[in-house]
């Protein structure tokens, strides 16, 4: 008989991707999903944040899907996924918030194209949930930070109270990188 190796796809997981200066000593994180109005209005403020913050803040999206309110949420998010995979995961997120109420998978795939995404199995790896294992790791390391409601903030892993506003997200960043210059770290030879 013979022995047939499939080929592993190795998934570069949410945690790993970032926009932004990949070196920047602040990373935003957020735990939010793309069908809830609160997100989509979070999307603005951090499109602003990364402006005003260049070359300071890195931004990390995390998935946290409502299924039960937005039976959509987890097939977008394993979308985005799909996307971050050839370095459009920006590009899909925000056509993903554009078109929040327009979720169904054909609608994915099409976004997908404009996005730039050229993955010939895109719309395969949606429907069989390639990258599903993988937003439910980013939902139960929500649950582990105590993330109750979307969207939720972290700056450098603390996580943000208050609102979800330009002023109170660059208050916050603003102690951030007061701190990292605090702690300016000593360079160690190689």
């Amino acid at each position: 008989m013979a022995n047939k190796t499939k080929d592993v796809k190795e998934i570069i997981p949410s945690k790993q991707v970032f926009v932004g200066n990949p070196d920047a000593q602040v990373t935003l994180t957020e735990f939010g999903e793309y069908e809830n109005e609160d997100c989509a209005k979070a999307n603005e403020v951090v499109k602003q944040l990364l402006e005003e913050y260049e070359g300071k803040v890195r931004f990390n999206f995390r998935h946290f899907p409502q299924t039960k309110i937005h039976q959509r949420s987890m097939k977008a998010a394993e979308a985005s996924l799909a996307a971050a995979q050839t370095g459009n995961f920006w590009e899909m997120h925000n056509l993903l918030f554009e078109n929040r109420r327009n979720l169904g998978t054909t609608s994915l795939k099409l976004y997908s194209k404009e996005a730039g995404v050229t993955n010939k199995h895109f719309l395969d790896d949606l429907i069989n949930s390639t990258y599903g294992w993988e937003i439910r790791n980013d939902f139960q390391d929500g649950v582990d930070r105590g993330v109750k409601e979307v969207p939720a903030f972290f700056i450098n892993g603390e996580p943000v109270s208050g609102k979800n506003s330009f002023e109170n997200l660059s208050k916050e960043i603003d102690m951030a990188l007061k701190k990292v210059k605090k702690k300016a770290p000593v360079k160690q030879r190689a």
